[in-house]
This record gives C-alpha cells, sequence and structure tokens, in this order.
C-alpha cells in the first residue's frame, strides 16, 4: 500500500463533498454587518481503518467575503509512505444564496514531485487556469475546454453549504443539490442526497448532523476506460456528514467517508473549533 498526501488531497477533491477534502468550509452573508468570526478545526484521515493523515482549516467571514484554508500533512502509519504535504486557500463573495469565488490556489509536494493549481475565478465561472504538472496527452482523455469551466467553482470553495435560512440548517435542501467542480485538471460533479438527522457529541460540536450521500459523475479530464475512474462513478456509498456553525446558517463537513476497493477512506473531525448551535433541535424533515 502506497498512501500520499496527493493522492489523499486528490481523492477528496474528486469527492469533494469537503472536501473534501480535502476538506471543506464557510459561508459569509448570514454574519452581522462589519463583524468578523473566526472558525478552526483539525481532522484526523483514516484509510482501511489505519491513520494515515491530519487535515487543518481555518476560515475567517467578513460580511459577504469569506477566506477559507485547509492543510494536509502524514500521521500515524502515513508517515512511512510519504513525507509529503499540502494545502490549498480559497477566497470568494456571497450574493444571495450564490457562492461566488474569486480564488484558489493548491500546493502539494510528494514522491519528489510538486503539485501546483491557481484559478482566477468571477461571476460563478473559472476564467484562468495555472496547473502543474499537465496531464500527460492520451487519446481517450475527455477534453477539458471553455465549455467546462463555465458555471464551475474550486473544489474548496464548493464544500461551502449554506442552508436556506438561520432556521432550515436541517433541511433536506442543505443536501439536495448539484455540486460543479473543477480542480485545475478535470471537471466533475458531485451530486448530493439528503439521507438523514444524526446526533453527535464531542470534539468540539454536541448537536445535530445532516447527514447526505453523494455521487461523483465525471464530466471531463478523465479516462472512461480507467478501472478507478469506473468505480468511483459507480459508488453509491459516498457519504459527509455536515455541522452548523453557531446560528449563522452555515454547515461545515464534520465526517467525509468514501469506500474504495481496496479500504474506506474517512475524514472526521477531531477537534472544531466553533460557536454552539443554540436551541436547535433535531427534526428530521421529510425527503
Amino acid at each position: 500500500m502506497r498512501v500520499t498526501v496527493s493522492k489523499v488531497c486528490n481523492f477528496l477533491g474528486k469527492s469533494s463533498v469537503i472536501a473534501v477534502a480535502a476538506l471543506s468550509f464557510g459561508t459569509l452573508s448570514t454574519a452581522a454587518l462589519g463583524k468578523t468570526e473566526r472558525l478552526g478545526g483539525v481532522y484526523n484521515i483514516s484509510y482501511a481503518g489505519f491513520t494515515v493523515g491530519k487535515g487543518s482549516f481555518s476560515l475567517i467571514l467578513r460580511e459577504n467575503a469569506y477566506s477559507a484554508k485547509v492543510g494536509m500533512e502524514p500521521a500515524g502509519i502515513g508517515t512511512l509512505f510519504s513525507t509529503g504535504k499540502g494545502g490549498a486557500h480559497a477566497t470568494g463573495w456571497m450574493k444571495g444564496a450564490k457562492v461566488l469565488p474569486s480564488t484558489y490556489t493548491m500546493a502539494s509536494r510528494a514522491s519528489n514531485r510538486d503539485f501546483y493549481v491557481n484559478l482566477g475565478q468571477g461571476s460563478g465561472h473559472v476564467r484562468t487556469t495555472q496547473v502543474t504538472p499537465k496531464y500527460k496527452p492520451s487519446k481517450t482523455r475527455v477534453k477539458v475546454t471553455g465549455k467546462h469551466k463555465l458555471n464551475a467553482m474550486d473544489p474548496l470553495s464548493a464544500a461551502i453549504v449554506r442552508a436556506p435560512s438561520r432556521s432550515k440548517v436541517l433541511d433536506p435542501s442543505v443536501c439536495n443539490r448539484k455540486l460543479p467542480i473543477y480542480d485545475g485538471w478535470a471537471r466533475f460533479n458531485i451530486n448530493m442526497k439528503f439521507k438523514e438527522v444524526r446526533e453527535v457529541s464531542g470534539k468540539g460540536y454536541t448537536g445535530p448532523v445532516v447527514v447526505c450521500s453523494a455521487r461523483w459523475e465525471p464530466v471531463a479530464g478523465h479516462r472512461p476506460e480507467k478501472k478507478a475512474v469506473q468505480y468511483l462513478a459507480k459508488n453509491a456509498n459516498i457519504e459527509t456528514w455536515l455541522a452548523p456553525i453557531g446560528n449563522t446558517g452555515v454547515l461545515i463537513p464534520y465526517r467525509v467517508s468514501i469506500p474504495t476497493s481496496t479500504g474506506t477512506l474517512v475524514l472526521e473531525a477531531a477537534e472544531l473549533n466553533m460557536p454552539q448551535t443554540s436551541g436547535l433541535r433535531k427534526k428530521t424533515a421529510s425527503r
């Protein structure tokens, strides 16, 4: 088994519920005028039951602007297979219910290789792309065109989840959505669906979480004949749990699980530093 931060980042990016994670967060316009909210957390990353990494995030919200950062590094058995580490940073704005990213950068190093992405975004579209390394030429790879970068967003901003209102953070609409994502190499959708509301406790948060199922849908940049692509596209057991941030109407991932052919990749909160939600009762809305 060979585990690298770049592989985990890529897998979390493709699942991007986090977000993925590979690790995913935020929103804005629900914050009081002029008020700055600062949040943080640490996540454990395990594969087939073994700890392979640690993830961290920080999130700053001010009026209708956000700045989110995530980082990953090997931990546990992962230190035996990789000395790599990486991180990502996204900024943007909220307009109504829409998340409008402006910048996204991702950089990691693993197996003596550097991975880098810089996306310039605006009006809900990806405008510019810088990426290293580029995909090797392939006759079977579905080509990414300019059309695929319209109505698309980076993986970290795609993890920003805003409820219809602060009173509906447990509403099925939190899950029932399609996330159109471009990570610099590939364009894909994450189709999410409401499953249930569940109670959790400890690790910096005690209360209800919204459980969503997720399906990865390749659009471009992939090679359809690859077994890994086929397996992930057919995988109906990807799941993410979303925890509300105080009374803001915003949720962040508490847990993400992605079954693979050799084991399950799990990202789960180890410590969250965020305001508790007051007066929120568990209510399972109809599907």
